[in-house]
């Protein structure tokens, strides 16, 4: 039976504003190759149209950006456009929102917290620490302090001769999958959460609900909805002399 990789088998699209961007889609991961387009389409002739409130000290730009109404963008965040940002997020202190990034409604990026080239469904948070490189994170997923969404492999080297990296392939019950990019974080399903200091490598797919424990490093591949993954530790308690 082949795994169903489709949008709808990861994410609640319904009253999604921008669902149309994963529409007709056979595997997730293809709204990453849709990303920049649709924002330059979305965002065409726009420049920086900000409703909601960009304290002193927040530094925009270049590159276009929308704010929605009831936004926050604290003291020391900095967004580089494109940037698409719905209504009642928060851009706290020392968020850097690098480029090519979606946000839906009520989405947080927390302090000293990393996102470019990204899609965030509505309610996703990646409140502290967090990098989210190449990513979708679906409605209500919550990034763990410290959560690294890890999305290039230390053996992709840019071939000499074109100066490409080579594309990121999947190995899922027995099919292989290429994704056609180069960078791929990780996508989680609605209501995935992550514990503090996990690491997700390139090419990590984890179902909705599912949950990764503290400290894990998790290997690029499909998690089933609903799964807990646990990192087992032996402790050793000794007194001091």
């Amino acid at each position: 039976m082949t795994v169903n990789l489709s949008p709808h088998a990861f994410f609640d699209l319904r009253d999604v504003p921008f669902a149309d961007l994963f529409a007709d889609l056979s595997f997730v991961w293809e709204a990453l190759h849709r990303l920049e387009a649709y924002l330059q389409r979305q965002l065409e002739g726009v420049g920086c149209r900000i409703e909601g409130d960009v304290r002193g000290g927040a530094c925009l730009g270049p590159g276009p950006i929308v704010i929605g109404p009831g936004t926050v963008v604290e003291p020391g965040a900095y967004i580089v456009g494109p940037a698409l940002i719905g209504a009642h997020c928060e851009i706290r202190q020392g968020a850097y929102v690098r480029g090519h990034v979606l946000l839906g409604d009520g989405c947080v990026i927390g302090h000293a917290s990393e996102v470019k080239h990204s899609i965030f469904l509505p309610g996703a948070h990646a409140p502290h620490f967090a990098y989210v490189g190449d990513s979708i994170l679906g409605r209500r997923v919550n990034l763990g302090a410290g959560t690294k969404l890890s999305n290039l492999t230390l053996v992709s080297t840019k071939d000499p001769l074109t100066g490409k990296r080579p594309t990121l392939h999947l190995r899922i019950e027995g099919h292989d999958y290429d994704t056609g990019l180069t960078k791929l974080g990780a996508i989680l399903g609605d209501d995935a959460q992550t514990g503090c200091n996990s690491v997700l490598n390139p090419g990590v797919l984890l179902g909705p609900r599912s949950l990764v424990y503290a400290n894990v490093s998790l290997p690029k591949g499909y998690y089933p909805p609903d799964t807990i993954i646990k990192l087992r530790q032996t402790l050793e308690m000794a007194p001091r002399r």
